[in-house]
């Protein structure tokens, strides 16, 4: 029986007196690309390897991990990561709704679900995504309340997906790290739906849905998935900063990461998904937004523009008060698959006009002196 970091009382949930396996990263994700799950072993050991290839902490095993083949299963590629010092997470179907893809009805009774907790813990998992919840009913809310108190007791992070917005549970429950409850990047998958309407969707989002709590959005996709997008790279490097999730998910398949020049692999891989503070320079929902966040001794800018028009949107660096080191700026490049990379020495000037194309971005990282 795994030991519990528990303090229980009888009058309230439980309150966690350790939260050092609580650890937030970026995560490699394997659905966008296949529109399907994690049946082959031979694709899950690619994302294994993207994952390790980028320093990213964590990669998801999703759908159908329960069917896996093609030279390998579940436990295999458990190893596989572990080999490659990559802590896995692991989805979950919730078995409460429409959908049928398994692992099916393992989460529901309370003894079932600590067995496999236990299972989990013991294997190495760091933690689930849980998806297709059918309602928001009183039932339902408890079994998410549920998920998450005994989650905590196997030290395991919870994501819920296809699920309805956040309700606060994170304060009490540290280890939930993210929710979907948004049209996100998997709409590139299930229909043309984001296809003409994403970039003002995503200037949307940093004032509605992304407020309330965070939001696993599945980010930055270079590549064409299903459906295509319209989104220049430069908006999709953004969208890591503009949407917080504490368990950030790379949407694309290795390949889009790869062919990326040098400097956005490393701006990639060395991304914080927890913010110390957060900042709305300036924008207005639907057209565009600009909005910095801090993490250390870096800020972040990110800007979008939501319009199919060129768009030169402003960052007003004038609240950083500390000495800067430099900047680096991510902007459109001359095509929408292009960047262009420019490295500033210091703050030279407090306010930057950045132009943007139609449905474009850019990320300037502030990097302030020791």
């Amino acid at each position: 029986m795994v030991e519990s970091t528990l303090v229980t009382d009888v009058s309230e949930p439980c309150r966690l007196s350790d939260v050092s396996w609580i650890k937030p990263g970026v995560v490699s994700w394997i659905y966008w690309a296949y529109n399907h799950g994690s049946r082959d072993y031979q694709i899950i050991k690619k994302y294994i390897d993207f994952a390790a290839d980028f320093h990213l902490p964590y990669m998801l095993i999703d759908a159908e991990w329960d069917e896996m083949g093609n030279g390998g299963n579940v436990e295999d590629a458990l190893a596989y990561a572990k080999q490659k010092n990559i802590a896995p997470l692991l989805w979950y179907n919730s078995s409460t709704a429409w959908c049928a893809f398994g692992p099916l009805y393992r989460l529901n009774k309370p003894e079932m679900r600590q067995k496999e907790f236990a299972w989990l813990e013991s294997m190495g998992v760091k933690g689930i995504k849980v998806d297709f919840f059918s309602q928001d009913s009183i039932s339902t809310m408890n079994y998410f309340v549920d998920i998450l108190e005994d989650a905590a007791k196997y030290h395991l992070m919870v994501n819920f997906h296809g699920a309805p917005i956040p309700r606060g549970w994170q304060r009490t429950y540290p280890h939930m790290m993210s929710v979907e409850g948004v049209y996100g990047a998997e709409w590139y998958n299930n229909k043309e739906t984001l296809t003409d309407s994403a970039a003002w969707h995503n200037c949307t989002l940093p004032f509605t849905r992304n407020v309330v709590g965070p939001m696993d959005y599945t980010p930055c996709t270079f590549t064409d998935s299903q459906h295509p997008h319209i989104t220049s790279n430069g908006h999709e490097l953004a969208l890591l900063v503009a949407f917080e999730s504490a368990l950030q998910h790379l949407a694309d398949r290795p390949e889009g990461y790869h062919a990326q020049p040098a400097e956005i692999r490393s701006f990639i891989s060395s991304l914080p998904t927890v913010w110390d503070d957060t900042k709305l320079l300036s924008g207005y929902p639907s057209s565009y937004v600009v909005l910095a966040r801090k993490s250390g001794d870096c800020w972040y800018i990110a800007g979008l523009n939501g319009t199919n028009e060129k768009k030169s949107l402003t960052a007003d660096l004038s609240f950083i008060q500390e000495p800067v080191k430099e900047i680096t700026l991510y902007a459109d490049g001359k095509e929408r698959n292009q960047f262009d990379i420019q490295m500033l020495s210091g703050l030279k000037k407090s306010v930057h006009e950045v132009d943007c194309l139609p449905r474009g971005g850019f990320v300037m990282k502030v990097q302030m002196k020791h």
